[in-house]
């Protein structure tokens, strides 16, 4: 069944040092002396000038902890228009001005993460023009699909859900339990998923379940997506595909 949960023989493998308490949190760690961060803590500047400080964790044996993302390879960007944004991991939508300078730290799955005045932010596919980025093509399901067609692009769309600073998707993480559909009395479906976190308390969980209803949502002729957050069993290291492993290092 693909939404059953994977399984591996190997259970005694410890993580290596960029261990997670959740789907990113810690994040993974980036290369050796990659990402930059000052020591002490600064103002916050720009859209978040109203909020206070920003604290940043002193440099760890030349790695970054805490909030991680932002390295030598990021994207500049300015705003070319106002702009929605959710912050990371806090879930707040904030309104981020026209001419905002920040950078882009991950575009994966059709959406964007962006390192602004101190703090990540999750920016959505609809709004790439605001980041002079392309949005994504809309879906097409041909009239005559059937369940089995639309359940494919369902796993699809999960595919292109992604933790912001983590660049494997929710399904390859094993974190999705689940799919199944449903048809409506009108003709719509609905979905239903069970999607895990590595970690309960993981404070992505909320921006994740809302990226995932978003993208199934996206597909024409679905016109519902129940996604429950689930933590029975317990996600385990071992529920990561191979390319999830070799991506992460796990393998």
């Amino acid at each position: 069944m693909r939404g059953s949960v994977r399984q591996s023989a190997d259970h005694s493998r410890s993580p290596p040092v960029a261990a997670w308490r959740c789907a990113g949190v810690p994040r993974l760690r980036s290369a050796r002396g990659a990402l930059i961060w000052n020591r002490w803590t600064v103002p916050r500047r720009g859209i978040m000038g109203s909020l206070g400080a920003v604290s940043r964790a002193p440099l760890d044996d030349g790695l970054a902890s805490g909030m991680s993302g932002f390295s030598l390879s990021s994207e500049p960007f300015t705003l070319m228009r106002d702009c929605d944004a959710v912050m990371v991991p806090q879930g707040e939508t904030v309104r981020l001005p026209a001419g905002q300078i920040g950078y882009i730290t991950q575009a994966l799955g059709g959406s964007f993460t962006v390192y602004v005045d101190g703090n990540l932010f999750r920016v959505a596919g609809s709004d790439a023009d605001a980041l002079g980025k392309e949005p994504p093509p809309p879906i097409e399901v041909p009239a005559d699909a059937t369940d089995a067609d639309v359940e494919k692009l369902a796993w699809d769309q999960l595919r292109t859900v992604f933790d912001p600073e983590i660049p494997v998707n929710v399904v390859e993480l094993g974190l999705v339990y689940d799919l199944s559909l449903e048809q409506r009395e009108d003709g719509q479906r609905k979905v239903y998923v069970k999607l895990t976190l590595t970690a309960p308390g993981c404070g992505m969980g909320d921006i994740l379940v809302d990226d995932a209803r978003t993208k199934l949502e996206m597909i024409p002729t679905i016109a519902e997506a129940d996604v429950d957050l689930v933590f029975d069993p317990p996600w385990s290291y071992s529920m990561m595909s191979d390319a999830a492993k070799l991506e992460t290092g796990m393998m």
